[in-house]
C-alpha cells in the first residue's frame, strides 16, 4: 500500500517541563505523595529528560489528578474525536480529497474507552458516507500505530480500489494517575496528547512522492505483560511502567530487526517510537548504526504521545526526503503486551 498524505495535530495548550513542575508544586494532589516521590518528580521535570515541552487536551491540567473517572472519560470523549478529526482534515487537504471520498477509517487508541468508538464520532464530525467501513483498535498501547497500518493493508487487500484513512490518537492527559509508584510518577512526567492521520491507497500517488508500506512483522512477549500495561484502579487507568522497559524495548526491536529477510533491501534509516530518553538511549546502544534523530525530535517537542509518536517521526523524516531507491526505511513501535511491531517503507 502507498502513503498519499500524513498530517499531525496537537492541542494548543503547551507546557514546558519546569512549568509542569510548578503546577505539581501548587497542586493539592502533592499532599498524597511522599517526600521521596516529590523529589523524583522535581528531578525529572526540572532535569535533562529529553523533553522540552508537552501538549495537553485536558482543559485544567492543574486539577487533572483530582478528576473523577467520569470527568476523565468526558475529557477523552471531547478531545479524542476533535484532535483526530483535525489531523484527518489536514491529511485530506494534502491529498486533495473530500471526506466523502474515503471508503474506510481505522483508528487506534488506548487512553480512553467509548462505545461506539472514536471512528463513529470522527465520521460524524467530518461527514463521511454512511457506508464507510469503521474499525477501532484498542489494547495495543504505545505500539498501536503499526498494527493499525497492518489493518489498513488488510482493508486495501480486500478492496484494492479503496481509499483508507488511518489515525493514531491519544489523550494521555485523560489517563493520568498519581501515587508513590515510581513507574506511575515517571509516566506523569513523560506522556502528552497528539494525533497522526494518514491516507493510503493500493497504488502510488501521481505526484510520485508517496512511499510504499510493506513487510510487516510483530513480536509478542505476554510473559512480560506486567512490565508495561494499563490497569484499572479506583475506576481510572493506571499505567504500569517497570524500570526494565528500556532494555526490553531494545531487545524486542533488535529481535525484529534480526528477523528481516536477508534478501530484502538494506535498511538505511530507523524511525522508532519516542518512548522516553532512556528508551532511546537503549535503542541507540543496541542499534549503533542507526541514529534516531527524528525520534529524539519528537520526544523533545512533544514528549511521549503513545501511539501517534512513531508517525510524528515519519512525518519529520518525510520533510527531508523519501527513502532512496534500493534502501528502505524501517518503522518500529513497541508497547503494552510486551509487544513490538515493524514495517518497511520504500520508494514507489
Amino acid at each position: 500500500m502507498y502513503l498519499h498524505a500524513l498530517a499531525t495535530a496537537v492541542p494548543p495548550n503547551v507546557l514546558t517541563q519546569p512549568e509542569c513542575w510548578e503546577i505539581m508544586a501548587r497542586s493539592h494532589a502533592r499532599q498524597r505523595l511522599s517526600t521521596r516521590s516529590l523529589l523524583l518528580l522535581e528531578a525529572v521535570l526540572k532535569g535533562e529528560s529529553g523533553i522540552a515541552q508537552r501538549h495537553f487536551a485536558v482543559p485544567d491540567v492543574q486539577a487533572v489528578f483530582d478528576f473523577t473517572p467520569d470527568q476523565l472519560n468526558e475529557a477523552f470523549l471531547r478531545a479524542a474525536p476533535e484532535l483526530a478529526g483535525r489531523a484527518l482534515t489536514t491529511a485530506l487537504a494534502q491529498a486533495g480529497l473530500r471526506a466523502d471520498e474515503l471508503d474506510a477509517l481505522v483508528i487506534c487508541t488506548c487512553t480512553g474507552y467509548i462505545c461506539p468508538g472514536v471512528t463513529s464520532y470522527v465520521a460524524e464530525q467530518l461527514g463521511l458516507r454512511p457506508n464507510v467501513f469503521l474499525q477501532d483498535l484498542v489494547g495495543h498501547g504505545c505500539g498501536a500505530a503499526v498494527p493499525a497500518l497492518r489493518a489498513t493493508q488488510a482493508v486495501l487487500a480486500a478492496q484494492p480500489s479503496a481509499t483508507v484513512a488511518c489515525i493514531a490518537v491519544e489523550i494521555c492527559s485523560a489517563a493520568f494517575f498519581l501515587d508513590d509508584d515510581p513507574g506511575v510518577l515517571i509516566s506523569a512526567c513523560l506522556f502528552s496528547d497528539g494525533a497522526a492521520a494518514s491516507i493510503w491507497r493500493a497504488s502510488p500517488s501521481e505526484s510520485g512522492k508517496s512511499v510504499r508500506c510493506h513487510g510487516f512483522n510483530t513480536l509478542h512477549r505476554p510473559e512480560l505483560r506486567d512490565t508495561l500495561r494499563f490497569e484499572m484502579k479506583d475506576g481510572k487507568l493506571r499505567n504500569l511502567l517497570h524500570k526494565t522497559v528500556p532494555n526490553l524495548a531494545a531487545a524486542a526491536v533488535s529481535q525484529l530487526l534480526a528477523a528481516e529477510p536477508a534478501s530484502a533491501p538494506p535498511i538505511s534509516r530507523i524511525l522508532a517510537h519516542a518512548g522516553g530518553r532512556e528508551v532511546i538511549k537503549a535503542l541507540e546502544t543496541a542499534l549503533p548504526a542507526y541514529p534516531l534523530d527524528a525520534t529524539r525530535e519528537v520526544l523533545r517537542d512533544h514528549g511521549n504521545m503513545s501511539s501517534p509518536s512513531v508517525m510524528f517521526a515519519l512525518e519529520i523524516a518525510l520533510r527531508d526526503a523519501l527513502p532512496d531507491a534500493g534502501h528502505d526505511w524501517w518503522l518500529v513501535s513497541f508497547g503494552a503486551g510486551f509487544s513490538a511491531h515493524s514495517c518497511r517503507l520504500s520508494s514507489p
